[in-house]
């Protein structure tokens, strides 16, 4: 039977347990479709339990994107090289970045089916940018490491800098991950013959690569 805890190392793991069961429903059945007390009974718990440490439904959708969209960003730190990013060169961060999402479409496209629930959700509910900030303060980090590369590209010249920073973010950004979202939810034109998912997203990858490449 679940319980809650006073213990604060039982309490994160209650937490954590909440926040896993409700990405395995919302990533399945839609955010609209679960309601508080769906996640509750999958967990074994009363509604008022989860409440104790979410205020709102809103509060605990985007407490469950931001600490899925951590994890993710917590396996590519792992899969950088062993000496890190400093002894690469800015093109090589880059194909780096934009392999992550490439990562995404083999390994997580659970995580690629919430993301479009997600948004859905959030403009449907106009979740205010109080309730966002959890969330936007995690992409704040992952726009702080595209900086980061795109300082080094200013130095070693491997990557064009003409176009500013924050344009050329949003733009590989939201090209990569619509693309692989879009191969994910099955939002594509299927021919006779079938098609390599992963040829055409390497085929965008690449022409991206091109595009900036010095």
């Amino acid at each position: 039977m679940w319980t809650t805890s006073r213990n604060e190392e039982k309490k994160e793991a209650r937490r954590e347990e909440l926040l896993q069961k409700g990405f395995e429903l919302f990533s399945t059945k839609t955010i609209e479709t679960v309601s508080m007390r769906d996640v509750a009974s999958a967990v074994g718990c009363g509604s008022a339990s989860i409440y104790r440490y979410y205020s709102s439904k809103p509060d605990f959708v985007v407490a469950v994107a931001t600490w899925k969209w951590e994890q993710f960003q917590q396996g590519s730190r792992k899969r950088r090289p062993g000496e890190g990013f400093e002894s690469m060169t800015a093109a090589e961060v880059f194909e780096f970045y934009l392999n992550s999402f490439l990562e995404l479409y083999r390994n997580h496209t659970d995580l690629l089916r919430f993301n479009q629930f997600f948004n859905v959700y959030v403009q449907a509910e106009h979740i205010g940018a109080e309730t966002l900030q959890p969330y936007q303060e995690m992409i704040a980090g992952l726009r702080k490491g595209f900086h980061g590369m795109y300082l080094k590209a200013e130095q070693d010249k491997t990557l064009r800098t003409d176009e500013p920073e924050e344009k050329m973010f949003s733009k590989t950004l939201h090209l990569m991950l619509a693309a692989v979202t879009r191969y994910a939810v099955g939002l594509v034109y299927i021919p006779e013959n079938g098609f390599d998912a992963m040829e055409e997203l390497e085929f965008q990858k690449n022409a991206i690569m091109r595009e900036y490449r010095r």
